[in-house]
């Protein structure tokens, strides 16, 4: 009788920790390694306003996701107050999140404002930057954005 109740509680704990994972996952455009923004920097996005790609040896990993960086002093900025640099809608393109969609953006098509940063799609038919800055209305994109977020980040792409 013991050795099936341990069964069903490693059971259910494996069931927990997968969903929280799993509903982690979500919200994270990462890759199969859990890496996010494409091995991007997210120091460099948000204090030098540049994208430049991180490396292995200068990594860190926040709520089960790993963010590289271009150096050590990078890394332990972003150790220090990771929250400030977590990606906007968990890295995937605001402005499908402002349309009610989920795209993996271009990691060198971004915008900082207000200390935040914004990644965005661009392929040969679409550049959801220009289409963002068309708009003229940053506060009114990013407060649809944010209301289409609290589902978005609930659901697989």
């Amino acid at each position: 009788m013991k050795n099936i109740v341990k069964t069903i509680v490693v059971l259910f704990a494996l069931v927990i920790s997968t969903t929280l994972s799993a509903q982690y996952n979500k919200a994270n455009n990462i890759d199969n390694s859990n890496i996010a923004l494409e091995g991007y920097s997210p120091v460099s996005y948000l204090d030098l306003k540049i994208a430049q790609k991180g490396v292995k040896q200068h990594k860190s990993e926040y709520q089960k996701v790993v963010y590289y960086f271009t150096s050590a002093e990078q890394k332990a900025t972003f150790d220090k107050n990771p929250k400030k640099y977590i990606p906007e809608y968990g890295g995937f393109c605001a402005f499908g999140v402002y349309v009610g969609a989920k795209f993996r953006p271009d990691p060198n098509k971004f915008i900082v404002k207000d200390g935040k940063y914004f990644l965005y799609l661009y392929n040969l038919e679409l550049d959801a930057q220009q289409l963002w800055l068309a708009e003229k209305d940053h506060n009114k994109l990013v407060s649809t954005a944010n209301k289409n977020w609290e589902k978005l980040s609930k659901t697989h792409n």
